[in-house]
């Protein structure tokens, strides 16, 4: 069973780079079948697709974020990795990796989440 697990700094200051980290256990995150997204939901608010990065390394962003957004990967630690720039308060939110099956085309494993507050 695959196991994604989010890291990082539950508080950011306004204005700084939000960085987070998911580490896949089990799987490679380059196994051709998969890619792999950062989902965030802030409180109170639906889902909200942020990117992903697919097998090769390839990435696609949300077009609403593809300015302040970075996804890249780790492939030696098996990690994928976020940044958005410049955060501000309504960045707050829950933040999920989230593997992508690419056959379906749907999310099938998703980490537990982590809590970022951007204070100001």
């Amino acid at each position: 069973q695959e196991q994604l697990q989010e890291s990082g700094p539950g508080l950011v200051k306004s204005s700084q780079t939000l960085s987070l980290a998911c580490t896949v256990s089990s799987g490679s995150i380059t196994d051709t079948n998969y890619a792999w997204s950062w989902i965030r939901q802030p409180r109170g608010k639906g889902l909200e697709w942020m990117g992903v990065i697919d097998y090769d390394g390839t990435s696609d962003y949300n077009p609403s974020l593809k300015s302040r957004t970075l996804i890249f990967r780790d492939t030696a630690k098996n990690q994928i990795s976020l940044q958005l720039r410049s955060a501000t308060h309504d960045d707050t939110a829950a933040y999920y990796c989230v593997r992508v099956n690419k056959r379906s085309l749907a999310g099938d494993y998703w980490g537990k989440g982590t809590l970022v507050t951007v204070s100001s």
